[in-house]
């Protein structure tokens, strides 16, 4: 049950959860909307050791996931400043700048107005940043954990920016949260019109505090940090205001020394959860290899399986239903024969892009420091013995 799930999720770290103490400086999560979790401590990584005291990352354990709706416990979250702690009532969430008429809103205006439910996937820009070059994670959570599946209900921007009445030089959007860093971001007018959501509510409940409640910005299949929690500000503007988060972070290094800025698209994604680094196969035999695959441009197309290292691949099975923007389950029969083995996926979605290896990466990008947008083949090796562990960057 959900209790079960709970003891399952291990915040970035190897630790249990009864292990550490108290929770995160500014995490009120338990107090204000979440108190099933309240027990739950959130630790620094063990992977990303940074010199906070408490952990500014979760990560969902998705090797327990066995479908594709994420329990709302589970969801991994980031944040800049801590967990504010936020009265809905009062609340306000303003848009004014390049409009005809600024707006005020209270959280009970926003519900009032007519909602829509959706199902996507929401996945941090620095998910699999610690491991491009070498292994530093040993599980699929600790490599791609900052990923959910959830279903997201609120109203479309587009109705609130139509209410406003946009101008005619009003292209981007500036969005500013509530937290102690102000988190901000500048995002185009299209994207703004087409399916961002002014979300209050996931999987059926209201946010928790740690997600962004009561409101937060969610641009489908864009990386998260632009999906801004704690929802407060929206300003129209004739052009992007270059913001520390869109500047000295959240951009990517390129040959030449040049940097990529506002590559908020995720790339086309898969990874193999079971079995996963940390697993351990008890005999040789036959074992469904399961796992998820993902794209911020579209459908899942296809996903294939290696289990040679990349040398021959077999085509998986996708497991629908399959939707715009969302988890896509596939699984794949495998006949292990005791030997070493080395087990790939590789997604493909319906724009045509083929997820690539870290070597074709390489030749594009800049993998130095602190690199974001990694979507590179994941390999798992599997030794005589049965452990399964990760060897990114061996193969």
């Amino acid at each position: 049950g959900r209790q079960a799930a709970l003891a399952h999720r291990e915040h970035v770290g190897e630790r249990g959860v009864g292990e550490g103490v108290g929770r995160r400086e500014g995490d009120r999560s338990g107090d204000v909307a979440d108190p099933v979790v309240h027990h739950v401590v959130r630790h620094r990584s063990d992977v990303f050791v940074n010199r906070q005291n408490w952990s500014d990352w979760s990560m969902t354990p998705l090797q327990h996931q066995p479908g594709i709706i994420t329990p709302s416990g589970l969801i991994f979250e980031r944040h800049h400043a801590g967990t504010p702690d936020i009265d809905p009532d009062v609340h306000r969430l303003v848009i004014h700048g390049l409009v005809k008429q600024p707006l005020q809103f209270t959280m009970d205006d926003i519900v009032r107005y007519p909602s829509v439910s959706r199902f996507h996937f929401i996945e941090c820009s620095g998910n699999g940043l610690t491991d491009w070059l070498k292994p530093a994670s040993k599980t699929v959570q600790q490599t791609h954990g900052l990923l959910s599946g959830l279903l997201w209900t609120g109203v479309p921007l587009s109705t609130l920016l139509e209410e406003a009445g946009v101008q005619p030089a009003g292209n981007w959007v500036i969005f500013e949260g509530a937290d102690g860093a102000a988190h901000t971001r500048s995002i185009p007018i299209e994207k703004c019109l087409d399916d961002a959501l002014i979300a209050y509510a996931t999987n059926g409940e209201r946010l928790r505090a740690e997600n962004g409640y009561p409101v937060r910005l969610f641009l489908p299949g864009w990386e998260g940090n632009t999906s801004v929690k704690w929802l407060r500000r929206i300003k129209v503007t004739d052009a992007p205001a270059h913001f520390r988060s869109e500047t000295a972070r959240y951009t990517d290094p390129m040959p030449e020394g040049k940097w990529r800025q506002f590559s908020m698209v995720m790339e086309c994604k898969s990874v193999i959860t079971n079995p996963s680094g940390g697993m351990a196969l008890k005999k040789p035999g036959f074992y469904e290899v399961t796992g998820l695959a993902w794209s911020g441009a579209g459908k899942v197309r296809a996903v294939d399986v290696s289990f040679d290292g990349g040398r021959n691949w077999r085509e998986a099975t996708l497991r629908g239903p399959i939707m715009v923007k969302m988890l896509t389950p596939f699984k794949i029969g495998w006949n292990w024969d005791g030997g070493p083995a080395t087990l790939m996926s590789r997604a493909i979605d319906s724009t045509g892009y083929v997820q690539p290896t870290v070597e074709e990466l390489r030749k594009v990008r800049a993998i130095v420091g602190f690199v974001q947008h990694h979507n590179g083949i994941q390999p798992w090796a599997v030794a005589v013995n049965g452990e399964v562990s990760n060897v990114i960057g061996q193969v």
